[in-house]
């Protein structure tokens, strides 16, 4: 008797145990074909309802092509909530959708290509507490909107996998965890697994296609006879032309201020040109040196309250008083603005449709955070430094740029974006010919001189040079309007200072070898834009002409 009261007693505090480790009650496993595969992630080659999957439906191999439908399904014991809350007991439901999600890590033969912690606002909070259960399209023909589509364009074209898949039989696996971003980095057990053995097909490519391209006459440059590694060159046209590199435009090359490689794609020539977005920022920074070393503006010092009345826009705060040129120039003035954040007030696509960008910045409120101290990306900030320049200068800012830069540089074909009143919009959006965008990129190699005359202060190109937020990890650091970038290649690091845009765009000036790289590029909005460029340089260019 007293037995079978102990295995009671036992009985019920296991099972109160084992409730206790759920939050929430997941949803109930009914479906034959979900018991059988619990814990594990099928391929599907369409979409199928839960209720209608059947195991023939599974995908074991398949003959890979880019253009088709992939799908994962995920058969789980239990919801992601309840697998948080196994992680860190102590945090709310809330709490734990909004520190953590599921980490999916992709392996190809055996080895870790890529590793992803889903951002925390994907999915739908109520999936999250009680689904056990769901679908993601990976590769969808009717191009189908969904997070699964993004994490697989950043494995397969941002992060290796598609240098992993080539050409042959390879295994492709999946693995997903819970993971928590609370002080730390917690990942918890496999919740799934799965992989498919996929077969992917040769490519056919013409000679013509990755023949390097003979640069013609009329460049404007000194054409350089250094050394160049064809093979590497051939190989990197090879992959741009059967698409591996994806919506390249243009690759120049400056080396010694000479031309040493013109490269161009995708129905883009020397003429074309090339909407580099975000790249035309960095000339709002050398507009404003060169302002400063005429005397038009004392220096980068000078506040937003001796150029603007801030009282009389929205939000008037003291903070606004503080911020500085210098402050906008670093993305660090302390307004509540930030373009990587949705939520954010003063992100830059709240401003577009204003009929004032000048107005819709100063009318922006402030953070606690005083300027030049916390990094936010803040397009709203380079229109302001625009119309300081625009309001500075004698005859205006498109005037003063056109004397200034474009025709001692001999730059003649260009196109500013416009405000809404009209004024050069230094937020981004200057079209200009890659070999014309190299010049700029060669000026500042130049420490400001160009063909014995000083454009730009020497010290300003110092400063624009000068990584103002060394404690960050999100960044390798930012200057004046300059993105500091350090290219690895085997042992060897190589700082450079570059211009950047959407799209995967890049003006590349390296601070200790005599290399200017363009790379012009129409990958807008996709998460593999400026990955791909990073590997290009790193995996092709550097190694092919830093010899």
């Amino acid at each position: 008797m007293k037995s079978i009261l102990l295995f009671v007693l036992l009985l019920s505090f296991g099972l109160s145990s084992g409730q206790s480790k759920n939050m929430t009650d997941p949803d109930v496993i009914t479906q034959p074909v979900h018991k059988k595969n619990i814990n594990k992630i099928v391929f599907l080659g369409k979409a199928v309802a839960p209720d209608q999957i059947k195991e023939s439906d599974f995908l074991k191999t398949m003959i890979f092509w880019e253009d088709q439908d992939l799908d994962i399904r995920i058969f789980m014991d239990n919801s992601l909530l309840n697998y948080l809350h196994q992680i860190d007991p102590s945090l709310s439901s809330d709490e734990l959708l909004k520190k953590g999600n599921y980490q999916f890590n992709f392996f190809v033969d055996g080895k870790l290509i890529y590793t992803e912690n889903v951002n925390t606002g994907a999915g739908l909070p109520e999936d999250k507490k009680k689904k056990t259960t769901f679908r993601i399209p990976l590769l969808n023909s009717k191009n189908e909107d969904s997070w699964g589509k993004y994490m697989w364009m950043r494995f397969y074209l941002g992060h290796g996998g598609i240098d992993a898949l080539d050409e042959g039989k390879h295994l492709l696996k999946i693995e997903i965890k819970p993971y928590l971003k609370t002080s730390s980095l917690q990942v918890g057990p496999t919740i799934a697994t799965g992989e498919i053995q996929l077969t992917v097909p040769h490519k056919n490519v013409s000679e013509q296609q990755i023949a390097i391209q003979k640069i013609q006459p009329g460049s404007g440059w000194m054409i350089s006879d250094e050394n160049l590694n064809k093979e590497k060159i051939r190989l990197l046209n090879t992959k741009i032309t059967a698409n591996r590199f994806r919506d390249i435009t243009s690759i120049v090359v400056i080396k010694n201020e000479k031309l040493l490689l013109e490269e161009y794609f995708s129905q883009s020539g020397r003429d074309s040109l090339q909407d580099t977005r975000s790249v035309g920022k960095s000339f709002a920074s050398a507009l404003m040196g060169i302002a400063i070393k005429d005397g038009y503006i004392k220096n980068e010092n000078q506040m937003l309250k001796e150029f603007y009345d801030l009282k009389t826009f929205k939000n008037y705060s003291s903070h606004k008083d503080s911020i500085t040129i210098k402050s906008l120039l670093t993305m660090s003035s302390g307004f509540d603005g930030n373009d990587v954040d949705e939520e954010s007030p003063g992100n830059e696509e709240n401003m577009y449709p204003t009929e004032n960008w000048v107005k819709f910045a100063l009318d922006l409120p402030t953070t606690e955070n005083k300027p030049g101290k916390m990094w936010n990306y803040f397009t709203a900030g380079v229109v302001m430094t625009g119309d300081i320049l625009d309001k500075t200068v004698p005859k205006g800012l498109e005037k003063y740029a056109e004397n200034k830069i474009f025709q001692p540089l001999g730059i003649t074909n260009y196109q500013w974006q416009f405000t809404p009143q009209h004024k050069p919009s230094l937020a981004g959006g200057l079209r200009m010919r890659t070999l014309d965008f190299a010049k700029f990129g060669q000026l500042y190699k130049n420490n400001g001189m160009w063909n014995g005359r000083n454009l730009i202060d020497k010290n300003w190109v110092k400063k624009s040079f000068t990584n103002y937020f060394t404690d960050t990890q999100d960044f390798e650091g930012y200057g004046y309007l300059f993105w500091r970038k350090v290219y690895k290649v085997g042992n060897q690091n190589f700082e450079a200072y570059q211009s950047s845009g959407n799209g995967g765009n890049k003006i590349i000036i390296f601070t200790e070898i005599p290399i200017v790289i363009v790379i012009t590029a129409k990958a807008y909005n996709k998460p593999y834009a400026h990955s791909q460029a990073d590997k290009i340089v790193e995996d092709y260019l550097l190694p092919a002409i830093n010899q």
